[in-house]
């Protein structure tokens, strides 16, 4: 089979090797073992530039003319319509398209691919109304539009097979033709220690916090200054690890100062996901997950896989997938949260039974066995 895949991502060539903004198109690269060909279609920076993630020599890019955000529609209609041009051209050379959205971009890719015979699979990896309501809360025609986005690509949903991340999307989807749900995990099979290795953390000291994630709206990151501030109010052991970027950093770090928290926590920007998180997983006790929306978090394998015990929202699916691998506690509720925390770090047996779910959880969903299991369902599609 020859796989094109289509994400609303910004990908960057530089000396003919492609690059891409987000981990997940690890994920994707991971679906070459299994095909003829695997071609990823995107947005190509203009400016070049190194991205983070290189997708591998022996997967090729379609190149979608470039807008900035979908979010300034507008702004984005031009390379709208020069984009259908050129994935009308790609579609010569594949066979199967997996379109990931609710997007209004997969959905004209959806028909055009129809229109050529090709075979046509969605994929889903977040709410879209539940994202837009969170990310923009100001702008009442965004959350309007993406809830259309989201009715269209169910209906869709109900004559081609589709992807979901997370049983809640699994469930919005249920009426679709075909089904099937996943966990994107970048995790593989020898990144999993073992549940005795894990239990060797010491917590009888200062207490790493660990929170890896988009500092956006939709994230919460904020709250993560409150937990710190509670955590520490009592018995001031806690330090805060947080892994990410975006339109909140600044705010975020005016926050803890605004706490007294500044000298307990650092900000370390973008890590991407190799050694160095995999080590700030493994070295940390914790995983704090804020989220106010979400399908199903890659952070919280990479944490299970890890052996470090996760405290998370419970939002999306995260409940049902998990199970009891993690503590869960409302979203947005800091007190909840810093009991939460307290309980791992002073109750040995409610660690143990966080370290060993989360351990068989990571080796039932580690990058080989997910890849396997969506290339199958492609494959039959």
């Amino acid at each position: 089979m020859r796989l094109a895949v289509y994400t609303d991502y910004t990908y960057h060539r530089v000396d003919d090797e492609v690059y891409a903004e987000r981990a997940f198109a690890l994920f994707l690269a991971g679906l070459r073992a299994y095909v003829e060909r695997l071609v990823l279609v995107g947005r190509l920076s203009p400016s070049g530039g190194e991205g983070r993630y290189p997708v591998g020599d022996d997967v090729e890019l379609i190149g979608l003319p470039f807008y900035p955000s979908l979010a300034k529609p507008l702004q984005a209609l031009p390379a709208f319509a020069r984009s259908l041009a050129v994935f009308w051209r790609s579609l010569a050379d594949v066979d199967c398209v997996w379109l990931l959205g609710p997007h209004p971009l997969a959905l004209a890719f959806a028909f055009l691919a129809r229109a050529r015979g090709r075979r046509v699979v969605l994929g889903v990896r977040q709410d879209l109304p539940a994202y837009a309501r969170s990310r923009h809360p100001g702008r009442r025609a965004l959350p309007l539009a993406a809830a259309v986005l989201e009715r269209m690509f169910r209906l869709l949903g109900r004559f081609v097979p589709v992807v979901a991340v997370g049983p809640e999307l699994a469930a919005n989807y249920g009426r679709s033709r075909e089904l099937l749900e996943i966990a994107v995990s970048l995790v593989g099979e020898g990144d999993v220690v073992s549940p005795e290795a894990a239990l060797e953390r010491d917590y009888r000291g200062e207490l790493r916090m660990l929170s890896v994630g988009r500092l956006e709206k939709e994230k919460n990151p904020l709250l993560l200054a409150d937990i710190l501030a509670t955590l520490n109010e009592d018995n001031p052991r806690w330090r805060l690890v947080v892994c990410g970027e975006g339109e909140l950093a600044d705010a975020l770090e005016a926050r803890l100062g605004e706490l007294g928290q500044a000298d307990r926590a650092e900000l370390r920007g973008y890590v991407a996901f190799g050694a160095e998180l995999l080590a700030l997983y493994r070295e940390s006790h914790l995983l704090l997950h804020t989220s106010w929306t979400e399908g199903f978090p890659a952070v919280l394998p990479e944490a299970f896989a890890a052996g470090l015990p996760v405290v998370a929202a419970d939002v999306g699916g995260i409940a049902e997938a998990v199970g009891d691998s993690a503590l869960l506690v409302p979203p947005g509720d800091p007190l909840a949260a810093a009991s939460a925390a307290v309980s791992v770090a002073d109750d040995a047996v409610t660690r143990e039974r966080l370290v060993r779910a989360g351990n068989a959880y990571a080796l039932a969903h580690t990058t080989e066995a997910e890849t396997a299991r969506l290339a199958a369902f492609l494959l039959a599609a």
